[in-house]
């Protein structure tokens, strides 16, 4: 039969035939009052639960609802209608129409025949008596199904009372088949008692374990009572006590806390007298004082990081550059991984205050340890905890101490570190620097994990052939060179003075020190790459001045230091420039690499009645003894075009020294010079002092290439020198060469070594 009935929509609520449902809406009272008149109380029910907003959408309403009779309609003081609907029947909406209040054109629904409907009814009754045992269900609908003789008419009134969900009970008002309906509603009530049991045996569990763990605590507080009350409390339960807290005060991962856990109950039932006593209390403490996810946050302000740093460092664009692209591409991948940078120069260049004003202007916290001599690999990686006195590794060690776990770690000196049988610790730090594998760091002592992904590593070497070639391979390199005497004049004048100053108590404008001094004692009395002497030197002279200042020997109010207060201060001159003073027959000016970085060095040979024998002195390496050799035998081999009498090769013994024997020379850049001081023994000519010579050449006379031009040309014209002979294939390293020194010396480029003898000595 085809109705046009009034519609009230309802909000996740849904009203199944034969049962009644009391709520307070938001409706129209013209509704009621059309149902009154036109529909004996009728409206249609029809539920929309995909929906919040107040405007309905007909469109979107069901198409399936459920005929009621309208028991009572109360305007309430808020506005709202209370009303009670007892559901009647199901209905197919055929269309809906809106006007004023919705309508809707429907079709009512009669449920289907179903023979032997007793089995099931008794089958479905049987199962809800069981059902309203469980705790927290309602058995109130028992008593309104026990007369009921149809099918139909139960599944409707059971489904309504047990099942909660909106959408569960669309599901039902859609099925019009009785059977179907009364396998959802078995298959519903197993549901329940399945979940009722999940849940039941979870609250076991959880009973048991807060049973257990309120029976130990009362054991141990009347255990602690008892020992009170006999005076015989020890530091050791206080203790417990104190590790407790701790623990649920710590921000770690579930995995670490629980480890601790087991560690602290196993260190409450140790025997006071055990040995391992301690060794337990000190793996808590270490546990407990890592910063396992203690981070501080980045400085994304770029602008300001780099003016930091132009600050504390002038200079080192790579460096610079380098920090601001990592936290540039941070700031926008919110990536941890940073950089492993490798600062590689000679001693006093600033390596170690460049990584501390990195952490400074990133705002991290600043960890350094020192690898250089560390022969041990457990120094790295820690000891295993089979023996008294073991102890976390170095790494573990800073982390714990700097109290971050993203803080910028400086490892110094990682070209010296060595090997034999204890272990090597250059392998180990491949793990630590590897960006695959530092994640999942294991130190022999802690025995977890712990993530050093997040740790902004800086490494730094004097020389990059020291370090291993593994670990090579996991490093950005940034050469730092020495500083040439302007830069220390600018350093000297803008920092080291005013520093100085401050830390000895002297007003800096009460000190003249002019340009000329400064440059004196940078020349005679320092020799480096960067300016550790040069500080000292300064302090000297400033204590001299607090001490002659409280003698009263000095009386004035401004002091300026002179050549004789300089000599009286610092005593005599200390070094004189290596350069030749004068022109020499067999005598040249060799370019070197040393621990002080770039410096000059003569070169001198000599030759004596004898067999042709060759004699080498002055701390030379093996590649030096090596260039040596191919440079005599390229001559023997070319004797005719330098103008040499091959008997005065093969009669003579030959001596080659190189002064300054204290300090080490080693590299493949000294060919050119060995080559010219022969040629100009066997040729009998001078060669200019204001000349020097760096390159290596090969059996055929061929000038290759060489290393450390910066440092090598810095030291150059710190000597004096005016013009330098270098390798054709370093002409692309002038570009970083300082503009003072380009100014001031004169570079040619040679290929090949006829070029150097056509220049030099032809």
């Amino acid at each position: 039969m085809r109705y046009d009935l009034s519609t009230i929509v309802l909000k996740g609520l849904v009203l199944l035939p034969f049962n009644e449902l009391k709520t307070d809406i938001k409706i129209n009272m013209d509704i009621i009052e059309s149902a009154k008149l036109f529909d004996n109380n009728k409206v249609l029910v029809v539920t929309d639960i995909d929906t919040i907003e107040e405007t309905i959408d007909i469109s979107k309403l069901p198409n399936v609802g459920t005929i009621a009779y309208v028991k009572q309609a109360i305007t309430l003081p808020n506005g709202l209608v209370r009303i009670t609907l007892k559901g009647l029947s199901r209905a197919n909406v055929i269309k809906y129409s809106k006007i004023d209040d919705i309508e809707a054109v429907v079709k009512e629904n009669k449920d289907l025949r179903v023979s032997n409907e007793n089995i099931i009814m008794n089958k479905i009754k049987k199962e809800l008596n069981e059902y309203i045992t469980l705790p927290n269900t309602s058995n109130s609908f028992l008593n309104d199904i026990n007369d009921i003789k149809s099918l139909s008419v139960l599944t409707d009134i059971v489904a309504f009372n047990i099942s909660s969900s909106a959408k569960r009970l669309l599901e039902y008002l859609t099925e019009i088949d009785p059977i179907v309906r009364s396998t959802m509603i078995l298959e519903d009530i197993y549901k329940l008692k399945e979940m009722y049991q999940v849940e039941q045996n979870l609250d076991i569990k959880l009973q048991k374990k807060l049973d257990d763990n309120q029976k130990e605590f009362f054991l141990r507080e009347k255990i602690k009572l008892i020992k009170q009350e006999l005076g015989d409390i020890s530091i050791m339960e206080s203790d417990y006590d104190d590790l407790k807290i701790r623990l649920n005060n710590l921000n770690a991962p579930i995995c670490i806390k629980e480890r601790i856990a087991r560690e602290i109950k196993r260190y409450s039932m140790i025997p006071a007298s055990s040995p391992e006593l301690s060794m337990i209390r000190n793996y808590i403490e270490c546990m407990l004082s890592l910063p396992w996810n203690n981070v501080t946050f980045d400085n994304d302000d770029l602008l300001d990081v780099r003016e930091k740093l132009d600050k504390t460092h002038d200079g080192l664009e790579k460096v610079k550059s380098r920090i601001i692209e990592y936290l540039g591409v941070k700031k926008v991948t919110n990536s941890i991984n940073g950089p492993i940078l490798c600062l590689v120069g000679p001693p006093g260049v600033g390596k170690t205050t460049l990584a501390f004003s990195i952490a400074d202007a990133m705002n991290r916290k600043f960890a350094k340890i020192s690898v250089g001599g560390i022969n041990d690999e457990a120094e790295i990686i820690g000891h295993r905890r089979t023996y008294l006195g073991a102890s976390p590794g170095r790494i573990i060690n800073q982390i714990k101490k700097c109290g971050s776990s993203n803080p910028v770690f400086l490892i110094d000196e990682i070209d010296k570190m060595t090997s034999n049988y204890k272990g090597d610790p250059a392998s180990v730090m491949l793990e630590v620097l590897d960006q695959n594998q530092n994640k999942f760091f294991k130190d022999n002592f802690i025995e977890e994990e712990y993530d050093l992904s997040r740790v902004m590593f800086i490494l730094t070497a004097n020389y990059i052939e020291d370090i291993p070639e593994a670990l090579r391979d996991r490093l950005e390199i940034v050469n730092l060179s020495g500083y040439t005497e302007y830069e220390k004049l600018d350093i000297a004048r803008n920092y080291l003075i005013p520093k100085i100053c401050k830390d000895h108590g002297l007003n800096p404008e009460s000190l003249v020190i002019s340009d000329t001094i400064l440059l004196k004692i940078i020349r005679n009395y320092t020799k480096e790459a960067g300016v550790r002497e040069l500080e000292r030197k300064l302090s000297s002279i400033v204590r001299k001045i607090i001490t002659s200042l409280s003698d009263k020997r000095i009386s004035k109010n401004k002091i300026t230091v002179t050549n004789k207060l300089l000599e009286e201060y610092l005593g005599n001159i200390e070094f004189e420039n290596n350069v030749v003073k004068k022109a020499e027959v067999g005598v040249v000016n060799a370019l070197f690499y040393t621990k002080f970085g770039g410096d000059v060095l003569p070169i001198e040979v000599t030759k004596f009645k004898g067999s042709g024998n060759i004699t080498l002195t002055g701390s030379l390496g093996s590649v030096i003894k090596e260039s040596a050799i191919v440079a005599l035998d390229y001559i023997k081999a070319n004797y005719s075009l330098f103008n040499i009498e091959y008997s005065d090769i093969i009669n003579y013994d030959i001596h080659i020294h190189i002064p300054n024997g204290a300090i080490p020379k080693e590299g493949p850049s000294a060919g050119i010079a060995i080559t010219t001081a022969l040629i100009s023994l066997f040729t009998n000519k001078k060669v200019d002092s204001n000349i020097a010579f760096t390159g290596e050449i090969s059996l055929k006379g061929h000038i290759l290439p060489i290393g450390g031009l910066k440092e090598k040309s810095i030291g150059a014209m710190r000597a004096g020198v005016k013009k330098i002979y270098l390798p054709y294939n370093n002409k692309s390293d002038l570009i970083e060469l300082p503009s003072e020194v380009k100014e001031n010396i004169e570079f040619i480029f040679v290929k090949d070594y006829k070029e150097v003898f056509k220049g030099v000595l032809s």
